[in-house]
Formats: structure tokens, sequence, C-alpha cells
């Protein structure tokens, strides 16, 4: 009974889970903190931020230490004779280096590095902003394909209407049969639209699970926001857009430290002109210990020092300046100077490119801003003509001054100017939401 209770409560879990209803801040949030591309670049910092750590390391004394056994057996020459030479030979060392002086390489490499950090924070956030844009789109064209549903049923509802009507009056006579099948066919094509605007909100929310890269698609939704018929207005001009995402977007940022650390590269490179002074330290001993039979003037074996004392007695130290001066390395410094330049050169470029990229992404916004706005006030008064227009038909219809393929006409010119409305309504609220986004305003429906 236990487990069956298990199993009830979590097909309700899972029944609640598919209910949910996502917010489009919910969508972006999930997005950017799940998004395979995002944790990618988020490695790659972490890359450029363990580089940095080695980078400050090097200011630290490089310190190592050694030992080393060996073994020899056989005879050595002496004279016109030889003498045996078994031995074991021990040494142990301890030494450190530090680089003095080198025209400030590990500063400059230090600082060449926090660049590169940078950018690839900057990286980060301009795949976040991308892919907030996408599901923004996505969202949207969902509410778009819902009110478009709303549109179609309200047009089957008119047509089943009417078909209703025609059925009672081609049953008493006083229409024809032809009436009845040309009613019979418009309820049909009606209920195919609703079909197709159903299957277009799935293929709209599938598209959202894509960006989202959830691993099910059955049963996602987003919730049902009511767009306003009353549309905002803009809030900045594109000049001030232009100048705000000029000093804020992260894909500028980017190219900005990016042109920072080629610079910093430069003078990195430019110190191998220079002298390195290293300073270093060490200490050892060693142990010697003659496995063949010594013996001195007298006859007696002679027995070498103990390991202890011996490693006592050949204990040593030493301490040493090295200067390093370069004067021909078959000029490999001075070209890899230039190509530094080349790549500060480069760097720039790039960052034109990504002010080109944004200024013709505000310019683009601001003119289908302007355009869809033209287009939805156009898109209004057809609307209310075409409205007018199934009123007078539907009216004349039932006169008996007009057919019923004049009401289907008036019918699908109606439907067809409310889905216009409805297209050109969104267009323009998702171009305002993108030249706001430029000009630093969140993302909110």
């Amino acid at each position: 009974m236990k487990k069956v209770w298990i199993i009830v409560f979590g097909l309700s879990c899972l029944g609640l889970s598919a209910q949910k209803k996502w917010s489009l801040r919910e969508c972006v949030d999930y997005a950017v903190e799940h998004n395979l591309q995002v944790i990618q670049n988020q490695y790659s910092k972490q890359i450029q931020d363990s580089n940095l750590k080695m980078a400050k390391k090097e200011y630290l004394p490089s310190v190592s230490a050694g030992m080393s056994n060996s073994v020899s057996f056989g005879q050595l020459p002496l004279g016109t004779g030889s003498i045996r030479n078994d031995r074991f030979n021990n040494s142990a060392n301890l030494g450190a280096d530090v680089l003095l002086y080198n025209n400030g390489r590990l500063e400059k490499n230090i600082r060449k590095i926090q660049f590169d950090v940078e950018a690839s924070q900057y990286d980060i956030e301009t795949i976040k902003n991308d892919i907030s844009l996408q599901i923004a789109q996505q969202y949207l064209t969902v509410l778009l394909n819902k009110e478009i549903v709303k549109i179609s049923q309200s047009a089957v509802e008119n047509a089943q209407k009417q078909y209703d009507r025609a059925k009672i009056t081609t049953q008493v006579g006083t229409t024809a049969q032809t009436v009845l099948a040309e009613a019979e066919a418009a309820l049909a094509r009606e209920k195919q639209n609703l079909k197709t605007a159903e299957i277009n909100v799935g293929r709209a929310l599938f598209a959202i699970v894509q960006l989202l890269q959830l691993p099910e698609y059955k049963g996602f939704d987003v919730e049902d926001v009511t767009v306003s018929d009353t549309l905002p207005s803009q809030l900045k001009s594109v000049d001030e857009v232009l100048a705000t995402a000029y000093e804020n977007q992260p894909q500028i940022k980017a190219a900005e430290s990016r042109i920072k650390s080629a610079e910093a590269q430069t003078e990195v490179t430019r110190t191998g002109f220079w002298p390195t002074l290293t300073a270093s330290a060490g200490i050892s001993s060693f142990y010697n210990n003659m496995l063949s039979k010594n013996y001195d003037q007298l006859g007696n074996i002679v027995n070498d020092p103990s390991f202890f004392k011996q490693y006592k007695d050949n204990f040593g130290q030493n301490v040493g300046l090295s200067l390093n001066i370069p004067i021909f390395n078959k000029g490999i410094t001075r070209l890899q100077v230039e190509q530094s330049v080349i790549n500060q050169n480069v760097a720039k470029n790039t960052l034109e490119q990504q002010k080109q990229t944004v200024r013709q992404n505000v310019q683009k916004a601001q003119f289908d801003v302007d355009a869809n706005y033209e287009t939805y006030l156009s898109a209004l008064e057809t609307e209310k003509s075409t409205k007018l227009a199934l009123e007078f038909a539907d009216k004349s219809y039932a006169a008996g001054r007009s057919t019923i393929y004049d009401v289907n006409v008036a019918r699908n010119n109606y439907a067809n100017a409310q889905g216009s409305v409805a297209q050109a309504k969104y267009n323009y609220l998702f171009s305002l939401k993108l030249l706001n986004f430029y000009s630093g305003i969140p993302l909110t429906l």
C-alpha cells in the first residue's frame, strides 16, 4: 500500500510539473544558467583566472631539491698498474632562484592577463544577452500565436452559427442546398485554420524548449500575458541608445579589453630587449663510501667516515647573481614586437566591427519600431473597416440581398485583418524591447 501511495504522489508531482507555466524571467534565468555555450565560456574564464594566479606567483622564488645515488665497480688505472675501485656515492642539494630584474616583465604580464580575464567575462555576458533576446522573441511569438488561436476560435464560432442557420433554412426550403454546402465548407476551413494556429503555438513552444535545452518538450507552456492594445512609446532617441550601448554592451567592452590586452602583450614582448638579472642560492653535501677494502701504509684497513659525519664535513653553500644580456637572437624579438603591434590593430578593428554591428542593430530596431507602428495603425484601420463590412454582409445576407459567399469573403477579410493587427503589435513590441535592451533596460513584459 505504501508503494502505491509513493507512485500516486510521484505522478501527482509529475502532473504539477507538467502544468507549470514559465514566465519570461524564468525562461531567461534558466537559459543563462544551463546553456551549454554559457557553461563552455565559463570554463574558458576559469582557465584565464588560473593563468592570472600563475602569473602572480611568478614573483615567488623557484625552489628545488635533488638527490642522487650511484654505485660503481671495477678497476681504475694507477701508474703502470690498476687499483680496485668499488664505491657508493650519494649527494643532495637544495637551491632557489628568483628574478630580480627584467624591465617589469612580470608586472606587465599580470596586467595583460587581467585584461584577458575581463574579456572572457564580457564574452559570457554577450552570450547571455544573445540567448535572452532569442528567448524574448520566441516568447512573444508564442503569445502572438495564442492570440491568433483566439481569433481562429472566434471565426470557428461564427462559422458554426452560420452553418446552423443555413442548415435550418435549407431544411425549411428557404435556401438552396448549395448554401448549406458552402456553410459547411466554410466551417471546415475555419476549423483547419484553428488547428494550424494551435500547431503554430506548439511549434513556438518547442522552439523555446530548444533554446532552454530542456530534455522534454511535452507539457511545456508559458504564462498567458495580456498585451495591451495601447502600445508603449519609445523612451530614448537613437543617439541616446547608441551612446549607452557603446558604453555598456558586453561585446564592445570585451573588444576594448582585448585592445588593452594586446597593448600589454606588446610591452611584455619588448622586455626581451632588456637584460635579465637572476639571484640564486643553494646548499649541498655528499657522501662517499669505498666498497672495496682500502689499506693504509701499515697495512691496516681504512674505513670511510660515517654517512652523517661526511654530510656534515662536506656541507657547502653558494649564492650567486646571473646577468643575461641579449645581444643578437636573429631579430626574433623585434619580429615578435611587430606581430604584437599587428595584434593591437586587429583588436582595434574588432572593436570597430562590434560598434558597427551594434549601430546597425540599433538602427534596424529603430526602423522596425517606426515601420511596425505604422503597420499597426494601418492594420487597425483595416480591421475596423473589415469588421464593418462583415456586419453589413451578415445583415445583407439575412435580408436575402447577398449570398453566403459574400459573407465568407467578408469574414475571411476580417480574420486576416485581426491577424495583421496582432502580428504588427507583437513585431512592434519586440522591436521596442530590443531598442530598450540596448539602452540598458532589462527585458520584461
